[in-house]
């Protein structure tokens, strides 16, 4: 499956965006999504989680209350909105896939996502 990023952009503190990223397959639906980041000179980090159905979410620490990860699966997209924003938000902004195992359990690792999408930058100024 193919994935795109988009929404990002510069904004000032406390401030807010939605990314969305659009996956090119009909069977969008059987893969769980996932949000990571990576800031200049850091490791790629988990955000967001979401299960293939969208029953089930959960979010790093660092941004629990501020983001929400959703998905419309009639339209092949995930969505995550960022509010509250700080500039220790600033980084790219990844969108992946995997295929969904069975059971399901929420994943944090990068290395349990099977399909990447190609990124999309937010900025935040003080």
């Amino acid at each position: 499956v193919q994935l795109q990023a988009s929404g990002g952009g510069l904004v000032q503190a406390g401030g807010s965006l939605r990314l969305s990223c659009a996956a090119s397959r009909r069977t969008f639906s059987s893969y769980a999504m996932g949000w990571f980041r990576q800031a200049p000179g850091k490791e790629r980090e988990f955000v967001a989680g979401i299960s293939w159905s969208g029953s089930s979410t959960y979010y790093a620490d660092s941004v629990k209350g501020r983001f929400t990860i959703s998905r419309d699966n009639a339209k092949n997209t995930v969505y995550l909105q960022l509010n509250s924003l700080t500039p220790e938000d600033t980084a790219v902004y990844y969108c992946a896939a995997r295929i969904n195992p069975s059971p399901w359990y929420p994943a944090k690792r990068d290395y349990e996502y099977d399909y990447w999408g190609q990124g999309t930058q937010v900025t935040v100024s003080s």
